[in-house]
């Protein structure tokens, strides 16, 4: 997992912003994201996407059993509480007004729809459900990384930052690998 120190600095600052401009790209299984993108889609991408998974990982947070998912749901919503604040700056920064688009509407229903699925679960079988969507949900961000946001942004340092963040994601990524794997061999 990619620690971002508490201190100030600009590089710390690029890469929580980078954080929070590939947050955008959470997405729940099943949503598409549009290939023709302009900035201020993005940036209301990435505040959707970070509430999303701030809700999921509250909730893991006292529906989980295992300890290692209810750490994971704790860490994904500090990362995404963060970069939530910062992306308002960067979007300010850049003078973008977050534009409503298809993809920030799928991902709050998908959001919403996850959500409204994991409470109807408890114990293992909240813990799979949860770290199982988490696996897919960052599988989806490094795509959406890699196919669409990257080569949609149009200002460089927006483009710079969805760059830089994609480490993160890999490192998130593994990190719900590891904590689905523990789960398996529990059983």
């Amino acid at each position: 997992m990619m620690a971002l120190p508490q201190s100030g600095g600009s590089e710390v600052h690029m890469t929580r912003s980078a954080i929070i401009v590939a947050s955008a790209l959470f997405a729940s299984s099943g949503v598409a994201f549009a290939q023709d993108i302009n900035d201020a889609q993005i940036a209301s991408i990435v505040v959707t996407a970070n509430q999303v998974d701030i809700d999921a990982g509250k909730l893991a947070t006292t529906k989980a059993h295992d300890p290692e998912v209810k750490k994971f749901g704790q860490l994904m919503v500090t990362d995404h509480t963060g970069v939530n604040k910062s992306a308002v700056e960067l979007a300010t920064k850049l003078k973008v007004t977050p534009e409503d688009n298809p993809t920030s509407k799928s991902l709050k229903s998908g959001g919403q729809e996850n959500v409204t699925k994991l409470r109807t679960l408890k114990g293992a079988d909240f813990d799979k459900a949860y770290i199982d969507h988490e696996v897919a949900y960052h599988q989806q961000v490094l795509d959406a990384v890699d196919k669409t946001l990257i080569p949609g942004a149009k200002n460089d340092e927006l483009k710079a930052l969805l760059v830089k963040v994609r480490p993160a994601f890999v490192a998130h990524l593994e990190h719900a690998k590891q904590v689905q794997a523990s789960l398996t061999k529990s059983k």
